[in-house]
């Protein structure tokens, strides 16, 4: 699939309409969503058949994504119950109902079965609001031993000396802009943006 065409499928999925500034919600825009997904392909690391993890799965735009793009199966893990719901009606609309398995659970508290999943995509909480909110989801990542991808602020010095520290090979390999539309009391601009990098995590 094109990445024109998958952006304007992603772009289409139901949204969550209110968002907790505590659990730092933002919406992955399909265009980005859609570049993303197209360069984990493009490294042979999203593969036909291939079972995927979303860690802070949102909506799930990302692993409905990876669907699309030819993945067997998405586990999408997140713990906020109305994105679940939303998910799962996303996944319902795609089609992709039997292929995807929505998990509530709060990483670090709860269990997510990934460890059978090929690939991890993530986009966690930048821990901009609750420091060190991204941890559970860095540790869930050197759980699952699999090859990974991450998206974080590009400001951000902590990715590699973290997994490299275990041994893991990582690779920031770009960086993107990332819309805030206004969506909390704390921002000031109607529509301001990010920076994003992404990183590719692969075990030893």
């Amino acid at each position: 699939m094109r990445v024109r065409r998958l952006a304007m499928l992603l772009s289409g999925l139901e949204q969550l309409q209110t968002l907790s500034s505590e659990l730092e919600q933002y919406t992955t825009e399909g265009d980005l969503a859609a570049r993303w997904l197209t360069d984990i392909a493009n490294f042979d690391d999203l593969r036909d058949g291939c079972t995927v993890a979303d860690l802070g799965a949102g909506n799930g735009v990302l692993g409905l994504g990876a669907i699309a793009l030819g993945a067997g199966k998405a586990i999408l893990v997140e713990s906020d119950a109305k994105s679940c719901e939303i998910a799962n009606l996303n996944a319902e609309e795609m089609g992709f109902s039997e292929s995807v398995q929505v998990i509530q659970a709060k990483l670090g508290q709860e269990s997510a079965d990934i460890e059978k999943a090929d690939l991890v995509i993530s986009n966690p909480p930048w821990g901009r609001q609750s420091p060190k909110a991204d941890r559970p989801f860095l540790d869930a990542i050197f759980s699952a031993q699999a090859t990974s991808h991450l998206m974080h602020s590009a400001e951000a010095s902590h990715i590699r000396p973290f997994f490299e520290g275990q041994g893991w090979f990582v690779e920031r390999y770009g960086e993107a802009d990332f819309a805030l539309p206004v969506t909390y009391s704390h921002h000031s601009r109607q529509r301001g943006k990010t920076r994003a990098a992404f990183w590719r995590l692969i075990p030893p």
